[in-house]
Parts: C-alpha cells; structure tokens; sequence
C-alpha cells in the first residue's frame, strides 16, 4: 500500500482528535501528503484562523502518519489534485451538504480524471475547530494577539469590513453578529472606534472633547468582552510629541492601527468641509508625524493609517494623490480617502488612479455618504478596507427617542414594549449575567 499517493486537506487550526482520527486511516492508506489551506483559502469561506499558517505547518508536519505537507491555496482542491494526481483522496463524511458540498462533487469528479478514489471517514462527533475556536472567543484573547490580528487579515482577504464600537454592547453585537449569504458565514472583521460616536455617546461634541485617556477607556472596555482587532480614530494625532506617546499607549492595549488626518487646529467633523473653517496640514509636517510614530511603535504589526482630506477641502485629485505617495514614502502602512459627496464619483476617481501608484499600500474608504457603493464593488475597484464609521449609535437614537416619547405620551411603558427586547433577552445577552 505505501506506494499509494493519499491526499487530506485541513486547516488544523486548533487541532483535535478528528483530525488525529483521518490522519490515522489515510496513512494506512499510503504515502499520507496533507494540503494545508493557507490563511487566505480558510478566510475566503469563513473566519481567519486562530493560529498563521507557518505555525500550524509546524504542528501538522509532527504528528505521526503525516509524510509530507504542501500549502492548499484555495478552498477548492482542483490546483492540487492535478499536481499531486493522488490515489485516494481522504475526508470525513460531513460535507455531503452545506457550503461544502461543490467541494466534494469537484473532488470526485477530477479523481475520475485518473481513477482515483474519494475516501469518506466517519465524522468524529461532538468536536469541531469551530467548537473549539468558539470556547476559545469565550475565554477571551491577548493584546498581541489582537494586535497581530489586522494586518493578517489584509494579507488574506481581499477586502474586510469594519463596524463602529462606542461601548462594550455595540462591540458585542460586531463580535457575534453573523449571517448566512449564498452558503457562506458572513461577519465583521474587525471594530472601529470613532471619535464622533465616542463623543457623541458622552454627549459631547465632536472636537476632540474627549481626552486621549477617556477614549482608551471606552476601547478597555470594549475589548474585555471581544477579541475582534480594533483600527482606532484619533483625529489630527495631535502634537508630534504627544502623537508618539499615543501609539506607544494603544500598541500596549492590542488595538491593530490607528487613523490620522492631515489637518491641523480644532477638529471639525470632515462632512463640514469647507463650510466650516478647517487646515489641512502641510505635506512635509504630516510625514514628520507618521514618521515620529512610526519610530514609536514596538511591533511591526501595528499600523498608521494616513487620512488624507483634500478631496473634503477641495484641493484637488492631484494633490490628494501626491500625498498618498508622500505619505507612503514616510511609511504609512495603508490610506484612507474621503469625500463629503453622495455620489462615488470622486471616490472612484481616485481609486482609479490610485491603483497606478508604484508604492500602493491598503486602501480604506468610510462610506457614510456615499453609501450606494456595494462591498463587491469597492473591492473591484481596488479598496481593501471598508469602515461602517457611526451607524450601530446612529440607530441606537432614533429607536430610544421613539421610545421615550412613547413613555411621555401614554403615561406608562406599555405601548413601547413591541420595540424593546425582553428582560431575559437582556440578562441571556451578556455572558455572565445568570
């Protein structure tokens, strides 16, 4: 038998005895060669795995019964199969429906090609790597490993979405929220904390109120209930000096990248443009500060993402795009651009000529205005990072005025309960509460 070719993909993210169980008959089989799904292959049909792929290689290619191991650079099996040609290719019986499903019928379909054998073996029960991860959210994560978590993310997925936080509850709902499209588990990828919705949830205006050390409360408090990585809005940055001090201070909590805009004076919310008085900062001063934090950071896996605001203050195509370059030169790890327009138009544009750029990094849009765009299209045109910047507090007002105004006409809480969740919603919500 050893001179048979055997075949087995797996993630092995956290590695349990289902996996040992198909290494133990597939090696029996013959010469047992395990396709390793890279990070990008597992994150194109569900979440990131918890452990990179150089570590889990490392834990696989130990394990007893394992000849060889070779990288699966796609959910699919075909790239491999034509190679390797494998006699008997091994799985277990659980992806006869669901998502898998196309898989297998692939699968079977190329083994035809040179008789070989699809091999099922019975599905270990009660134990999955998604069980396992799960408990391992419920136990919580470690600064670095957040931290570590962004930049892996943009090197596995085209495009990720972020989701605004302001507390612990709206980070909640972006850390469990999920739904099922087109046979796929879909969920955010990552928090944003605004300074718009931070302020705005204290009841203060958006001008930068909100000292440095309230707003990296608000993110302690997200992050002792979530594990997702966090890109943080911190305005202009501030001084040089003190901007320095801040990237020291948010490395240190686990948060993965922070946000600064190329203006300088009191912060005016960007939609304002040029109906407010606003300075955009020069391009040599904006690249001292990217510089300066750049120099301040401990790992290389934190991030400085350079806000540039000259489609918002009307100084042209141009100019935003000679400081993209610039900026990148000063060692930005991605862009974001704006525009206080409806319509992409401008946005795409720039995306456009963008792509042309020698020293591109990850693009990042917020589409709070022009927010027609669908995610399959901003990923088209080139954009690796989507922010949906303020909308869980946006909608948490107008439902909470409609309910005190509720309690206001009637006299009584009554009429309000079809918009409330119940008390034991409330007490099942929060782990921890019974």
């Amino acid at each position: 038998m050893k001179n048979k070719k055997v075949y087995a993909a797996m993630s092995v993210d956290l590695i349990h005895e289902g996996h040992i169980n198909i290494i133990k008959e597939a090696s029996k089989l013959g010469v047992l060669t395990i396709g390793l799904l890279t990070d990008k292959a597992i994150a194109s049909y569900k979440r990131l795995p918890y452990m990179p792929y150089e570590n889990r290689k490392i834990i696989i290619s130990q394990i007893k019964g394992v000849d060889s191991v070779v990288s699966q650079n796609t959910h699919e099996y075909t790239e491999n199969l034509l190679k390797l040609k494998p006699d008997y290719v091994v799985h277990g019986d659980d992806w006869k429906e669901g998502s898998q499903k196309k898989v297998r019928h692939d699968v079977i379909e190329t083994l035809k090609g040179w008789g070989g054998e699809l091999i099922e073996i019975p599905y270990t029960k009660d134990i999955s790597s998604s069980i396992l991860n799960q408990n391992q959210k419920e136990l919580g994560t470690t600064p670095n490993i957040r931290l570590s978590l962004l930049r892996r993310l943009l090197n596995a997925k085209s495009l990720i979405r972020l989701n605004e936080a302001h507390n612990g509850l709206s980070g909640l709902i972006t850390e469990k929220t999920k739904v099922m499209a087109n046979g796929q588990e879909i969920e955010f990828d990552a928090m944003w904390s605004s300074s718009l919705t931070d302020s705005t949830a204290k009841g203060k205006p958006d001008i930068e109120a909100i000292d440095m050390t309230s707003r990296m409360n608000t993110v302690n408090d997200i992050f002792e209930v979530t594990t997702k990585p966090m890109i943080f809005d911190a305005d202009t940055g501030g001084k040089i000096e003190h901007f320095s001090f801040t990237v020291k201070s948010l490395e240190r909590l686990g948060v993965s990248a922070v946000v600064i805009e190329d203006k300088i004076g009191l912060k005016k919310n960007s939609l304002f443009g040029n109906d407010v008085k606003q300075t955009q900062d020069s391009i040599e001063n904006f690249q001292h500060k990217i510089s300066e934090g750049k120099k301040s950071q401990v790992t290389d896996d934190f991030m400085i993402i350079a806000r540039i605001e000259s489609l918002i203050l009307e100084a042209g195509m141009d100019d935003a795009l000679l400081r993209s370059e610039r900026y990148i030169e000063a060692g930005a790890d991605a862009i974001m651009i704006h525009s206080k327009h409806k319509d992409p138009d401008e946005i795409f544009a720039f995306c456009k000529k963008y792509k042309l750029l020698d020293n591109g990094v990850p693009l990042m849009v917020v589409p709070s205005s022009f927010n027609s765009v669908s995610e399959d299209e901003w990923q088209e045109r080139g954009v690796n990072i989507v922010c949906y910047a303020n909308h869980m507090l946006r909608s948490a007002y107008p439902a909470m005025l409609d309910v005190a105004k509720s309690i206001l006409i009637n006299k009584r809480s009554f009429e309000s309960n079809d918009k409330c969740i119940s008390i034991n919603e409330i007490l099942n919500l929060i782990p921890g509460t019974k």
